[in-house]
């Protein structure tokens, strides 16, 4: 994969050191930011923030290519008027440098106008392929 130029990367103008959005206490820039620009996620739990933070900034490029390509779907088509208000890891197993498996067990909480706030519990796998970890598909709960 290529990396993007910021331009590209849906970003809405969040600055690099503003608090990223998965909500990890890190800098947009040391945390998801270089991830939606192209570099590869260090193990599953970075690429589920990442996932995240492209659902809160609009990025579908992202998450189409941090699926992997056999379980990704041909289109993403994103509700602009879906705010996306926090993230909460719940659970996280494998995903270690020798691993080629991992899950990662999470709530995402938002609003949709004129609706109270609600949240998406998952329990998403990911799997190691070509020296890099894609989303495999999730198990909502």
């Amino acid at each position: 994969m290529t990396p993007r130029s910021p331009a590209a990367s849906g970003r809405r103008g969040i600055a690099s050191d503003a608090p990223c959005p998965c909500g990890s206490g890190e800098r947009f820039d040391g945390c998801c930011g270089p991830l939606l620009d192209g570099a590869p996620a260090p193990r599953p739990e970075a690429l589920m923030r990442s996932r995240y933070t492209a659902f809160a900034l609009g990025d579908a490029p992202h998450l189409r290519e941090s699926w992997h390509p056999g379980t990704r779907p041909d289109t993403i088509d994103l509700d602009a008027a879906t705010r996306w208000i926090r993230l909460e890891i719940l659970d996280v197993e494998g995903g270690g440098r020798d691993d080629r498996r991992g899950t990662v067990e999470f709530r995402a909480w938002y609003r949709d106008p004129g609706r109270p706030e609600t949240s998406l519990h998952e329990r998403s796998r990911f799997v190691r392929q070509s020296g890099r970890w894609w989303y495999l598909d999730g198990a909502v709960r």
